[in-house]
């Protein structure tokens, strides 16, 4: 975990700042509807993405996933908290394996090579 990482889990949710406890509802609210409606459940993995932010990848019980970006470490792992959503430390093997991909994903990850859409110019 990184400096700046550890430095925000140590924070108390009652050190977070109004704006961060807004965030963690507003969140928690979000990944709660997300694990309803993807199976009953979901798993979550929280990593560092620069700038302060923090991406919640999310795994639904029924292999549906989803990204979100909260602006800290503590707003995510608050938000993770309220919609009591099983944390992973890590995004490893067996929770990838959970992941389901469906036509779009495999296009877009074979791109021109096997006929799949190209992607855009940069």
């Amino acid at each position: 975990m990184a400096d700046a990482e550890m430095a925000d889990a140590e924070l108390d949710v009652a050190e977070l700042d109004v704006k961060a406890r807004r965030e963690a509802a507003r969140l928690g609210k979000q990944i709660s509807a997300f694990a309803r409606g993807h199976g009953g459940g979901a798993e979550g993995q929280l990593a560092h993405i620069g700038r302060g932010r923090t991406r919640i990848a999310l795994v639904g019980a029924n292999g549906e996933w989803g990204n979100l970006v909260a602006r800290s470490y503590a707003a995510a792992e608050r938000a993770l908290e309220l919609a009591g959503v099983t944390v992973r430390e890590e995004f490893d093997g067996e929770m990838a394996a959970k992941v389901r991909t469906g036509p779009y994903e495999w296009a877009r990850m074979a791109g021109m090579q096997v006929g799949g859409p190209a992607n855009a110019a940069a």
